[in-house]
């Protein structure tokens, strides 16, 4: 297997704390939507709810999935002054957070 060049994709799950009202979230992640505007680096953004049915999730209610063009992109984003308020407005909601990076690889069988 051979990794995909270029592009790195980055996904978080979000468990939100239970005091937070659902309006509220839906404004940070509308808010967090935007950052695809404002980051140079960041390709794509999308979102989406826990519809699980087997599986646990641990709790976690939201996933982001995000696109950059590379390792270095990524990086970028997160110095970056319109992440770093995101960050600092969403934090304090978050009861948990799992964030993985990859590089998207073929697999053909």
């Amino acid at each position: 297997m051979e990794e995909a060049k270029g592009f790195v994709r980055r996904v978080l799950l979000f468990k939100f704390k239970a005091e937070t009202a659902p309006d509220h979230i839906e404004n940070l992640i509308k808010d967090h939507s935007n950052l695809v505007n404002l980051v140079e680096s960041l390709k794509s953004w999308h979102m989406g709810k826990d519809v699980s049915v087997k599986y646990s999730p641990d709790g976690f209610t939201h996933v982001i999935e995000l696109t950059f063009e590379s390792t270095e992109g990524i990086a970028a984003y997160m110095a970056h002054p319109a992440h770093l308020e995101m960050h600092e407005r969403i934090w304090p909601h978050l009861e948990k957070i799992l964030v993985i990076d990859y590089k998207p690889t073929p697999f053909c069988t």
